[in-house]
């Protein structure tokens, strides 16, 4: 059988507990709740950190002591951490990438180039720090996941792989329906697969939708052989008009649907081989 790796994307950079109370903010929770959902299925969880307010933190202080919680006190969870490099819009390019040199985490995010955001401010990814990171990424053995927004996004990784910055096999995180980013609709996720598989041949990639298009974008992903992510990072709704109890709630319906299909859901160690990470 196929195997299907679902990553859990718990807090972002927003929403706030006024959004859903469910929504884990601090360390502590932000790593129970990745252990909770890691026995529910998750391979992957991709990190964000907050602030003792609960804005959207790029400190590696955060970052160390949810990993610290999460190892010392679930000694056998063996997810893949796949840490943020954009949780503050206002972050330096220095700050975005301490925590990946402390702590050497198996994945990260590669946001490959820029935009407006939620029509409210400027995401910038610019080329020379897509180059930086790139090359520091494989100096410290941190496979990138390439958050592609738009169909340009995947056209700039082609780029930076032709130039040494990435390395093949690369894996692309498609974005959809996030505001001022490709619509989510199936017809645009066969066009962003359609695209990586002609510029950048051999990738993996997986998906997520926000808001209404979360469903399509589940079932879509796994209908074309691509892997899925959710969590209250991309919807704070499980569905229309009912807030999410959890994080594994999202996760519990990613595997029903996966299993349904007739695939497998995929562990911690039959993702990383599947991206090939270092273990």
């Amino acid at each position: 059988m196929a195997k299907t790796i679902i990553t859990v994307a718990t807090t972002g950079a927003w929403p706030k507990k006024e959004n859903n109370p469910n929504v884990p903010m601090t360390p502590v929770e932000i790593a129970e709740d990745v252990y909770d959902c890691w026995k529910a299925g998750a391979a992957i969880a991709h990190l964000h950190m907050r602030d003792d307010e609960g804005n959207g933190t790029m400190s590696k202080d955060k970052f160390a002591e949810t990993v610290s919680h999460l190892r010392k006190n679930h000694p056998d969870c063996d997810v893949v951490l796949n840490m943020t490099t954009s949780g503050d819009l206002y972050a330096t390019d220095e700050t975005r990438q301490l925590h990946l040199r402390e702590l050497r985490p198996e994945m990260a995010s590669y946001d490959c180039g820029s935009m407006n955001w939620m029509n409210s401010a400027l995401f910038i990814n610019s080329p020379q720090f897509l180059e930086e990171l790139g090359l520091n990424m494989q100096a410290w053995g941190v496979k990138p996941e390439i958050e592609a927004f738009d169909p340009g996004m995947i056209a700039n990784a082609a780029y930076y792989l032709k130039k040494g910055v990435l390395k093949a096999p690369l894996h692309f995180q498609f974005c959809m329906g996030c505001a001022n980013g490709i619509p989510g609709s199936m017809k645009n996720l066969i066009f962003m697969k359609e695209t990586m598989e002609s510029l950048c041949p051999g990738s993996t990639w997986s998906c997520f939708g926000v808001g209404r298009s979360a469903m399509e974008m589940l079932y879509g992903a796994v209908a074309l052989g691509g892997h899925i992510r959710v969590g209250m990072e991309d919807n704070v709704l499980y569905s229309k008009g009912k807030l999410a109890d959890s994080n594994r709630q999202f996760v519990e319906r990613a595997a029903r649907v996966v299993r349904e299909y007739g695939n497998e859901v995929a562990t911690s160690a039959e993702a990383r081989q599947i991206l090939g990470l270092r273990g």
